[in-house]
Formats: structure tokens, sequence, C-alpha cells
């Protein structure tokens, strides 16, 4: 092997990834728990890790899927290894509690954005709390008043 280029060795990168998944709507808390602990059993199976989840909840499909009208939406970000993607989608279609799924990719702007948003709408609600109680004490003293 006289004059043979060797050729480094690529480390497989993890990589940023958003997954929308609809689930079944007759699911309870339970379940939808029990669900998300499978997904991130698939994730862990590829090398990968759940860096945030969001519910929101049960909500009305633009047209019928799989005789469904109704779907129960999760946001899960994620990273796992590029070559890991298709085989995750792979066990996302097999998995029978998911009616529809959706994986992109994400750039790391895009992924420090979401994960900021959530600390930003905590942030906007207390103020908001705040202010909804400082103007019900304003309208109970007007009344008083009169």
């Amino acid at each position: 092997m006289a004059g043979a280029i060797i050729k480094p060795m690529r480390r497989k990168a993890l990589r940023s990834y958003q997954s929308i998944l609809i689930l079944k709507p007759d699911l309870d808390e339970a379940q939808v728990d029990q669900a998300l602990e499978k997904v991130t059993e698939f994730l862990t199976k590829y090398k990968g890790a759940c860096l945030k989840v969001e519910k929101w909840g049960k909500k009305r499909l633009a047209y019928r899927v799989k005789k469904s009208r109704f779907g129960y939406y999760l946001n899960i970000y994620h990273t796992c290894e590029g070559s890991a993607v298709s085989s995750l989608e792979n066990d996302y279609k097999l998995y029978d509690l998911v009616l529809k799924y959706l994986v992109i990719r994400l750039e790391e702007k895009e992924l420090t954005r979401a994960m900021s948003r959530d600390f930003e709408a905590e942030d906007e609600k207390s103020e908001t709390k705040e202010d909804n109680g400082s103007a019900k004490t304003a309208k109970v003293k007007e009344v008083v008043e009169d």
C-alpha cells in the first residue's frame, strides 16, 4: 500500500431537528406522555437527545387523516445524526399512535430562537397576570368610590 492516501475518519455530527407529530385524538394525558417516552426512546436509539417538547394540544385538522378530524400535536426539538433521520421517520411511520409527522433540520440560530422563545413567553405571561390584577383592583376602587 505504498503511496495510498488514507482519508481521516469523519466524525458524525449531531444536528438539530424539529419533529412535529400529530397523534391520535382520543388519547388522554397519560397516553400522550407514554407516546412521548416512546419517541425519546427512538431518539436515544439513534444517539440523539430531546432538547425541548411543546404540547400544542388537540386541534382540528384541515382534512381527514386516517379517518380522524382532530389530532393531538407535539412539537419536539431534538438532536440526532444526519444519517439516522430516515430511520427515525420510519419509526414514526410504524408507530400506531402517530397519524402524521414532519421532521425539519434546523440551523443553529433557529434552534436558539426556538429555545429562547419559551423564556420570553413565560415573561410575557407573568407581566400580563400582574397587569390584569392591577386592572381588576382599579375597577373595584371605582365602583366603591361611586
